[in-house]
């Protein structure tokens, strides 16, 4: 079963990336997981949100000064 977040409100999807990974590397995960609030920028409180688990080796693709 995945886990999910429930937003409180003013989460962004990079805020959200970071509570629950611990980095903003998942949000491209985040967004691809939850396509019907793929254009909602600051959400409200109570939206439930799939987080699909994420491969660490991601962040070596980013530029050093991103690591």
């Amino acid at each position: 079963m995945p886990k999910t977040y429930t937003t409180v409100q003013g989460d962004m999807w990079d805020s959200i990336a970071y509570k629950v990974y611990g980095k903003e590397y998942g949000m491209d995960a985040l967004l691809k997981a939850n396509e019907p609030y793929r254009d909602v920028a600051i959400f409200p409180q109570g939206i439930t949100i799939t987080c699909p688990d994420v491969d660490d080796n991601v962040a070596s693709i980013l530029p050093p000064w991103r690591r």
